[in-house]
C-alpha cells in the first residue's frame, strides 16, 4: 500500500471518509480506501460524549490515534487540534502522533479552547505564532513521510483574502498539505487552489459552510484530498434514533423498518474468526452467543 506521501505526489482525488471510533475505523478500512480521516468532532463524540471544543486533552487523542492507527493499514489522518498548547507542545504532540502510526497530523490556527470548523465563533491566532508551530512540527518530526498539514480558520471571521495570505505563509513554513476551512462557495474554492501552490483539502461537511461537490468537481477545481469527518457519523446517528424511536413507540425491534447490518458479517468484521479458530484449536466454544 502506498503511503500518503506517495499518493499526493500521484494523480486522482483521494477520498478520506471519516472514523471515529474502531467499529468506523474496521468498517472503512474493509473498503480499501486510499486514506482515513480520525475525525476530531467524531472522536470526541463518541469517546467522550462532548462537543467538539477543545474539551478533548493531548493524552484523550493521542489514545485514539494510537488505537486506531494500530488497528488500519490504511494511512490515517489524524486531527491534532491546535498542537494542545504553545511551541513546546506542538513538539510533543507530533512526535506522539508520529509514534502512534498516524500518516499525517493536522494543526490549525484557532485560538485555544478551539471549535468545530463549521460552527461561528472560531477565533485565530496571530499568522506569525502559527508559522511558528508549522516549523516547529516540521522540525520535530523524525520522517518527512510524516505529513504535517495546515489548516486556517480565518475565512469565517477575517475573510477570504486574509485566509489566503495565512495559506500561503504556511505553504513557506514547510506544511506539506494546507486545509482553509470552510470557503462558503465555488468561486470561493477556486480562488484557494488559484492561489495555493500545495496539495489542499477539501472539508465535506453536510448541511455546513462549504458546498458539497462530486469528486470529478474537487479535481476539476484543483483539491487534492476530499473529508468526509461527519457522513458516516450523521448516517449513523439517523439509524440510531430510528431504532430508539421504534422501541420506544412499540417496545420491540420486530416490524422495524430501519435497514440492519447482517449480525454474522458484523461478527466477522470485529475479527471473531479469529476467536473461532483459536477455540478450534485450543478448545472452547466454537460459536458465539448471540
Amino acid at each position: 500500500m502506498q503511503t500518503l506521501s506517495q499518493l499526493i505526489q500521484s494523480p486522482g482525488l483521494i477520498t478520506a471518509p471519516g472514523v471515529y471510533d474502531m467499529v468506523s475505523l474496521r468498517l472503512a478500512e474493509s473498503y480499501g480506501f486510499d486514506a482515513l480521516y480520525m475525525t476530531g468532532f467524531g472522536t470526541v463524540a463518541s469517546h467522550l460524549g462532548l462537543p467538539d471544543a477543545g474539551l478533548a486533552t493531548y493524552s484523550d487523542m493521542l489514545n485514539r490515534v494510537a488505537t486506531m492507527a494500530s488497528m488500519s493499514k490504511t494511512p490515517l489522518i489524524a486531527d491534532g487540534d491546535t498542537g494542545y498548547g504553545g511551541l513546546l507542545n506542538v513538539q510533543h504532540t507530533v512526535r506522539g502522533y508520529e509514534r502512534a502510526g498516524a500518516a499525517a497530523i493536522q494543526i490549525e490556527d484557532q485560538e485555544f479552547p478551539k471549535k468545530c470548523g463549521h460552527t461561528l465563533g472560531r477565533r485565530v491566532i496571530p499568522m506569525d505564532d502559527m508559522v511558528q508551530k508549522i516549523k516547529v512540527a516540521v522540525d520535530s518530526r523524525r520522517s518527512k513521510d510524516f505529513l504535517i498539514i495546515a489548516r486556517t480558520d480565518a475565512r469565517t471571521s477575517l475573510g477570504l483574502d486574509e485566509a489566503l495570505r495565512r495559506a500561503q505563509a504556511y505553504a513557506r513554513a514547510g506544511a506539506d498539505i494546507l486545509f482553509v476551512e470552510s470557503p462558503e462557495s465555488i468561486d470561493e474554492m477556486k480562488q484557494i487552489t488559484k492561489h495555493v501552490n500545495k496539495p489542499l483539502i477539501a472539508n465535506m461537511v453536510e448541511k455546513g459552510r462549504t458546498p458539497i461537490l462530486s469528486q470529478q468537481e474537487l479535481l476539476d477545481i484543483g483539491y487534492k484530498i476530499a473529508i468526509f469527518p461527519v457522513t458516516s457519523l450523521l448516517a449513523s446517528v439517523q439509524a440510531m434514533s430510528d431504532v430508539y424511536q421504534n422501541f420506544k413507540n412499540t417496545g420491540s425491534s420486530k416490524n422495524g423498518t430501519t435497514s440492519l447490518y447482517d449480525f454474522t458479517e458484523l461478527t466477522k468484521l470485529m475479527g471473531f474468526q479469529d476467536v473461532w479458530s483459536f477455540d478450534e484449536k485450543y478448545g472452547g466454544p466454537s460459536q458465539p452467543n448471540k
